[in-house]
């Protein structure tokens, strides 16, 4: 499953680089060219990460980057922010800004693809691994296959997909607003209590059992909060 990386540049010949180097490596890419069709492309797709530039017309990559951490389904969205300007106020500026990763230029191919790499396997490990586990629970982001203690479990796509996002962050909470982001996109009305509708599936697919007695409950619901994946008892 390739990670979708946006790549924001208003040099087409720097935004043509930045996509050679990005899909040799075996991610899939978007390009905009200025921070405006930046932000709509963030509205439409499912992305990843962001790779931006900060010196644009308009609306700088400092301006794109503390627009999207305002709003709440891109305020999780990791963020690379590439710029000329190396001195350390300027790298501060950008890390303030809300950007995961700041590199100067000029960069070698290497260390670009990298650093991509390195925010990913913070932000979305499942992207980077064949497969994820936590407590007796496995999950294949390829082959959509989920086992716990050996048992394989059938989910439905969105079930999947919840489980995907929980278990890349065990114990993390996250709200009903982040999780319909996540799953069902941006820009797609469903009303809330939809999350808690699938994730009902979800714990009782996860708790099934062969015998007569359930498994220990391994997702929590945090009142007011939302949900996250814990250690069965906590």
């Amino acid at each position: 499953m390739a990670a979708k990386i946006l790549l924001v540049d208003d040099e087409p010949a720097q935004l043509e680089l930045l996509r050679y180097n990005i899909e040799k490596a075996g991610f899939e890419t978007f390009q905009a060219e200025n921070g405006h069709d930046a932000i709509l492309l963030t509205e439409e797709l499912e992305l990843d990460l962001v790779v931006l530039d900060w010196m644009m017309p308009e609306a700088s990559g400092i301006d794109v980057c503390r627009e999207l951490r305002s709003r709440a389904q891109t305020r999780l969205l990791p963020i690379i922010m590439v710029s000329a300007r190396g001195e350390e106020g300027d790298r501060s500026l950008g890390l303030d800004s809300g950007a995961d990763d700041y590199i100067s230029k000029p960069f070698s191919p290497r260390e670009l693809v990298a650093r991509v790499k390195a925010v990913l396997r913070r932000a979305r490990p499942s992207l980077l691994q064949d497969v994820l586990e936590f407590r007796g629970l496995t999950l294949n982001p390829d082959t959509m296959r989920v086992e716990r203690d050996g048992n394989e479990i059938k989910l439905g796509p969105k079930e999947f997909r919840l489980l995907s996002v929980l278990i890349e962050r065990p114990e993390r909470i996250f709200s009903r607003e982040q999780l319909l982001d996540m799953v069902w996109g941006h820009g797609v009305y469903v009303e809330e209590r939809t999350v808690d509708v699938h994730m009902s599936r979800l714990r009782r697919a996860l708790n099934k059992s062969e015998g007569h007695e359930k498994k220990p409950d391994i997702i929590r619901t945090v009142r007011g909060a939302g949900y996250s994946l814990c250690r069965p008892g906590a």
